[in-house]
């Protein structure tokens, strides 16, 4: 039930924003909206990793806390693990989701790709957020080629 209530808040916050930057809207009304939610996703990511953490032990090194991302936290919201982690081993992470979860309600057709970063840009801040409380500043980006899969892209900024 949970599951559905999400999906369905996601679907509102994406209809709602597109509302004010929607087909036919220029490029900065486009950005605006998906910064909006990447804005909204880093706050909720800040407080859900906190909650997920609270009984794990430290963290070893980065590919320790990704590997909890790709497992815990993304079974956690999403009931499913990350499909696959790939790493070039200097601050670059690519996670992939062969059906994800919050694009299915658009994956009938080709013609909705060019929405598919509204509805990944919370996603996105969910995990920069995340990231960001466990000390780690990174630039996350998402693609996607085929529906309903993508691939996020996670960026470590040096510090």
């Amino acid at each position: 039930m949970a599951d559905v209530v999400f999906e369905l808040l996601h679907l509102e916050l994406v209809s709602r924003l597109r509302g004010d930057g929607g087909a036919g809207a220029g490029e900065p009304e486009r950005g605006k909206c998906i910064s909006t939610l990447e804005g909204m996703g880093f706050r909720a990511g800040q407080g859900l990793i906190e909650r997920f953490t609270k009984e794990s032990p430290s963290f070893k090194d980065e590919l320790d806390v990704m590997k909890f991302i790709c497992k815990e936290f993304w079974t956690n919201l999403f009931r499913k693990q990350i499909d696959n982690l790939r790493t070039n081993h200097q601050g670059t992470y690519v996670l992939q989701d062969n059906r994800f979860r919050l694009l299915t309600p658009i994956s009938n057709g080709k013609q909705y790709l060019e929405e598919a970063p509204k509805f990944l840009a919370f996603t996105c801040g969910l995990l920069r957020g995340a990231l960001s409380n466990l000390g780690i500043d990174s630039a996350v980006t998402a693609e996607v080629s085929a529906l309903p899969a993508c691939k996020f892209h996670i960026v470590i900024q040096a510090s």
